[in-house]
């Protein structure tokens, strides 16, 4: 699947030119200002030419601590992270964010779109995290709305009546592998596909764009 690329087309005009990218960061802990982010997983999404959206690339990358960062214990239990461990071959959070924030523009450019927005299960913690990081490693160009997010955890209460992110993609039909959640790459293609099956499924029914 690729992008729908020019200006008024459904890529472009679904969501008033912003392109939704969906994003899933682990974590040392809770907060973005003291706690390292670890981790960041981003998939670009795209429209078909039946109109429907569906998943296009995922980028990746392992983030070493920032000097002073903390390390919460019982959250890397339970992202099961070894900060330090060699063969994450770990990037700074300047050379992390600048190596995935340049697919967004891309995609956000080959949409026809203005601006990304974030799209996460409970996204204020990942714009947070991504935010405080880009703050704090002088990265330019932040591609996300600097607080307008989607929300899958919302609107799988809308259409399926369950907010936990495991609980709702199977309430929409999808797989899902607890082995393999709490990954970075694995919690952000689950939740791409969950907010692309609740897209697809109001757009069935009311149309794009219709209220």
């Amino acid at each position: 699947m690729t992008l729908d690329g020019a200006p008024g087309t459904p890529i472009a005009s679904r969501f008033r030119g912003y392109l939704p990218v969906v994003v899933d960061v682990e974590t040392a802990g809770f907060d973005a200002e003291r706690h390292a982010l670890l981790e960041v997983a981003i998939v670009t999404l795209a429209v078909g030419t039946d109109g429907r959206w569906g998943c296009e690339q995922t980028h990746h990358a392992h983030v070493e601590p920032f000097p002073g960062a903390e390390l919460d214990a019982d959250a890397l239990k339970f992202n099961r992270i070894d900060p330090y461990h060699p063969f994450r071959f770990a990037l700074s959070e300047r050379e992390a964010l600048e190596q995935l924030f340049r697919p967004v523009r891309r995609a956000v450019r080959a949409g026809g779109c203005t601006r990304a927005v974030l799209v996460g299960h409970n996204p204020s913690f990942d714009l947070g995290f991504v935010n405080a990081a880009a703050r704090r490693s002088g990265v330019k160009r932040n591609p996300f709305h600097p607080f307008t997010t989607f929300d899958t955890a919302t609107l799988g209460g809308l259409a399926f009546g369950q907010t936990v992110l495991a609980r709702v993609v199977q309430a929409a039909g999808l797989a899902w592998d607890e082995r393999e959640a709490h990954s970075a790459i694995y919690d952000a293609e689950r939740t791409a596909e969950l907010f692309c099956a609740v897209v697809n499924l109001w757009d069935e029914r009311a149309g794009p764009g219709m209220p």
